[in-house]
């Protein structure tokens, strides 16, 4: 029997604690104050505070994954257009440096510091050679622009071949370093005149027919000597000596020449409408 009052009295005083509570939330709502009540109200706050952390530290999370769940998907969409702009701007950003840079090289041909004279069509290298038998490359106009065989080809550095065939709107130009290349050229610290022979791809010029006495350094200009008759006009800037030496027994001296022109990186050339000196 004892036992069964310790229960009823367990139970009407946790049905007095609920009702009180209820009083003391309708009285907090309602706005009601007083000095004993807000005694209460405070009391039953802090009584039922680790009730309401602990409710909280286990609904909370369950909130946030819900939540999580409903932002993810724009969440997603946003990463994914942030993406597509970054990669649009990188685009756009290259593709402007890329224009003025041909800009810049579109302007140099415009500048030549030699040939001034001379009326000339530029053009833009499209391809390479086929094969390293010939060393050629192709240009993208031809004799819709008066290009024809035979005209010489530069770039702001300098000689880079002559035009070998055309058609309206191509044109192939044979390289100074191809074998079958051959330059009239001239020392400019000597005046020596010589011809310069190709020696094929990645190297330097062979110079033929320089006497022996002739002072050469390395480092000397090396310009088209535009002799009668010559397929190229005088004055180009061809390339620099790169060595210079005798051979036992030689009945001239061994010399090289570097072009200034780098030949497997032009994007634009200038076609000189010259047909050769009579």
């Amino acid at each position: 029997m004892a036992v069964y009052r310790r229960s009823r009295r367990h139970r009407f005083l946790l049905v007095l604690l609920a009702l009180t509570s209820i009083t003391v939330i309708t009285l907090d709502f309602r706005g009601e104050s007083g000095g004993f009540l807000d005694g209460v109200r405070n009391g039953a706050r802090d009584a039922f505070a680790p009730v309401q952390s602990a409710a909280d530290s286990v609904f909370n999370p369950v909130g946030d994954f819900f939540g999580g769940l409903t932002r993810y998907g724009s969440l997603k969409a946003e990463n994914d257009r942030l993406r597509s702009d970054l990669a649009q701007a990188r685009s756009e950003s290259l593709r402007q440096a890329g224009a003025e840079r041909e800009r810049q090289k579109l302007l140099a041909l415009q500048n030549l510091e030699f040939a001034q004279d001379i009326p000339s069509v530029s053009a833009r290298v499209v391809s390479n050679g086929p094969s390293n038998f010939q060393l050629t490359v192709a240009i993208d106009k031809g004799t819709d622009d008066r290009i024809a065989a035979g005209m010489p080809v530069v770039t702001g550095s300098g000689l880079v071949g002559r035009v070998v065939d055309a058609s309206r709107s191509r044109a192939t130009v044979m390289l100074v370093t191809d074998r079958s290349s051959n330059v009239g050229i001239r020392l400019q610290t000597s005046g020596t005149l010589a011809v310069a022979r190709g020696g094929g791809a990645d190297k330097s010029l062979s110079v033929d027919l320089v006497d022996l006495t002739t002072p050469l350094s390395p480092g000397e200009a090396v310009v088209t000597s535009g002799l009668q008759g010559s397929v190229f006009p005088p004055d180009l800037p061809l390339g620099r000596v790169s060595t210079a030496k005798v051979e036992p027994g030689a009945l001239s001296q061994s010399v090289t020449v570097d072009p200034l022109v780098e030949l497997d990186r032009m994007e634009f050339v200038k076609v000189l409408l010259w047909s050769g000196q009579p």
